[in-house]
């Protein structure tokens, strides 16, 4: 199976290519890129143009596309996910959706995973992970809330993800375990998107949705 994964979630874009004899072909920006604003709208397509023509794939040798869902950023949820479904229905792919924050666990190279994706408002996105298994369901906290979550579960996970830098200090004082500044295990890999999004199943484009975990910030006019 020959697939396209993409991820929006954080402020870095991530786009690969996973083709059927396993070789993956991926354009992942510098852990630093997290730390600046998001460009995905100007990012995400050239970065599907490059991985394409150095995987050498045609649109019509592609089985699926697979995209992270969230949670994550608002906005870049939105374009990720709109790129996504456009792009499947031109090419009449199905989608396959991946959870942002198990596409990140698979990057943490320890038994027991914390990823955590920055969710502003003090907050951060987080889910636990102890191998193939799914401790904490993807849930939203503040970070305080998280250290004694972990105390009472009696763990000693290894955390990687911007949410995980930006309370790095609470964290490490609490004893938990924080990847390096400019390790990649912060980024969400699209190569991780793809590679989970083998096991998914395929879905319309249409039935594709952020998952948000949250309301927004900004909420329209009455």
């Amino acid at each position: 199976m020959t697939l396209l994964g993409l991820d929006t979630s954080t402020p870095a874009t991530s786009a690969c290519v996973l083709r059927a004899d396993g070789e993956a072909f991926e354009a992942l920006a510098a852990p630093e890129r997290l730390a600046l604003p998001p460009a995905h709208a100007s990012e995400l397509m050239p970065a599907v143009a490059d991985i394409m023509e150095r995987a050498g794939v045609d649109w019509d040798e592609l089985d699926a596309i697979a995209v992270g869902v969230g949670p994550g950023t608002f906005t870049g949820l939105r374009i990720g996910i709109a790129t996504a479904r456009a792009l499947a229905t031109a090419a009449g792919l199905p989608l396959r959706r991946v959870s942002s924050l198990a596409a990140l666990a698979a990057g943490i190279d320890d038994l027991v995973r914390l990823p955590l994706i920055d969710a502003r408002r003090g907050e951060v996105f987080a889910a636990l992970y102890e191998g193939e298994r799914e401790l904490w369901p993807p849930s939203v906290m503040r970070p305080e809330e998280l250290i004694e979550r972990l105390g009472n579960a009696a763990v000693n996970p290894l955390a990687a993800g911007d949410g995980s830098l930006r309370f790095r200090g609470m964290f490490e004082e609490a004893g938990i375990r924080v990847e390096p500044d400019h390790s990649e295990a912060h980024l969400v890999r699209a190569r991780c998107v793809c590679r989970l999004g083998l096991g998914a199943p395929d879905e319309a484009p249409e039935a594709v949705l952020p998952d948000y975990l949250r309301e927004p910030d900004a909420k329209p006019q009455q």
